[in-house]
């Protein structure tokens, strides 16, 4: 005799499990909306006011300092703004911190930061003597604005529309810095780092939350 078939699964199973689908499904479809407009206004600020401290440094090593400092700060700034606003849209729920796209858009950004990291390590090379100048003079600020913007651009997919246009603006300056004999590496990271983190930082804040 063959065998029984097993029951069906009850409505109720079948109902949760279609729901736990369509969140899902809605979950990986949605923008990365945590971008934390004011925490990218600091970040501006942070770095226009490191422009003009670079600029007076009398050599490579120690104009690497401040930017390097500076960027310390920064990152602390905006990943704690940024862990602000997921813990204000998780409330006291049981959604999860990270959401699908916020995963996407990290996983998406983080690349071109570490390149930059390990550029800037190659580049410098601490096992020789000082710095080369055109290295903090061009070559530098160029990489570090392309290679942000860069992650910004592709983060900036799975985010609102803003962040993508912000990333084309780090794109532009980058190359500007690294190709125009004329650009200025501190303005351009001013312009960059200050000018648009302030813009779109305040575009983002109004119209998405904070």
């Amino acid at each position: 005799m063959a065998a029984p078939l097993s029951d069906p699964p009850a409505l109720h199973d079948r109902a949760l499990q279609d729901l736990s689908f369509i969140r899902r499904t809605m979950e990986g479809a949605a923008s990365f909306t945590d971008v934390p407009g004011w925490g990218l206004v600091w970040v501006g600020v942070v770095a226009v006011v490191a422009a003009p401290m670079a600029h007076r440094q009398p050599d490579p090593q120690r104009w690497l300092a401040v930017w390097m400092a500076a960027a310390a700060i920064a990152a602390s700034i905006g990943g704690a703004a940024m862990y602000a606003k997921m813990r204000k849209r998780v409330g006291n729920g049981s959604a999860r911190l990270l959401s699908v796209p916020a995963r996407k858009f990290l996983f998406s950004f983080w690349p071109a930061i570490l390149a930059g990291a390990v550029l800037t390590f190659a580049l410098v090379d601490p096992y020789a003597p000082g710095i080369q100048p055109h290295l903090t003079a061009r070559v530098l600020p160029g990489l570090w604005l392309l290679l942000y913007g860069m992650g910004v651009t592709t983060a900036g997919t799975f985010s609102v529309r803003a962040v993508p246009l912000m990333g084309f603006g780090f794109i532009t300056l980058g190359v500007l810095a690294l190709f125009v004999p004329a650009a200025d590496g501190d303005l351009m990271m001013a312009l960059g780092f200050g000018v648009l983190h302030l813009v779109f930082g305040v575009r983002i804040a109004r119209r998405h939350g904070g």
